[in-house]
């Protein structure tokens, strides 16, 4: 909801007196560019909206009923949201973190890095969780097919 606010109202927002319009306006006290709808964070946001927030309503309702592809979907959203924070902190560096006030105890470390940093942790060990998952039915799938196979030694 709140990416979907950003992605269909960003030109309206630094105006705007709405209540997610003044939440995304006191974001960008760490980062301007989404008072300056940035091309970069518009296209990021409205992919947040449009895909991966539907996706992770998907993987949840997926785990909760224990279907077989929910790894599969965690797996899917955690990769597109970590791609995205990577592109969106690497984007700010390469600009020389020119859209805030680099170093301020509040609107750079805590909205800029540790807010965005939570975004690359969270999809990390969610990754890393899909990846052992998936590995282990991999393992189970390939010995089952492994034993279904005629022992080639044994027929001549």
């Amino acid at each position: 909801i709140v990416e979907g606010w950003f992605s269909l109202y960003h030109r309206r927002i630094p105006g705007d007196q709405a209540f997610l319009s003044q939440l995304w306006k006191e974001y960008a006290k760490g980062d301007s560019r989404y008072v300056l709808a940035d091309n970069f964070t518009v296209c990021m946001e409205t992919i947040t909206a449009v895909a991966w927030g539907p996706l992770s309503i998907w993987t949840v309702v997926a785990f909760l009923h224990n279907k077989p592809y929910r790894f599969v979907l965690q797996l899917i959203v955690s990769l597109g949201q970590l791609y995205g924070d990577v592109l969106y902190f690497f984007t700010e560096y390469r600009e020389g973190f020119q859209h805030g006030e680099f170093g301020h105890p509040v609107h750079f470390w805590f909205y800029f890095v540790f807010m965005n940093s939570l975004w690359v942790v969270v999809p990390g060990v969610l990754i890393g969780d899909a990846w052992r998952h998936l590995t282990r039915a991999q393992l189970v799938t390939d010995g089952r097919t492994l034993e279904a196979k005629p022992n080639k030694s044994k027929t001549k």
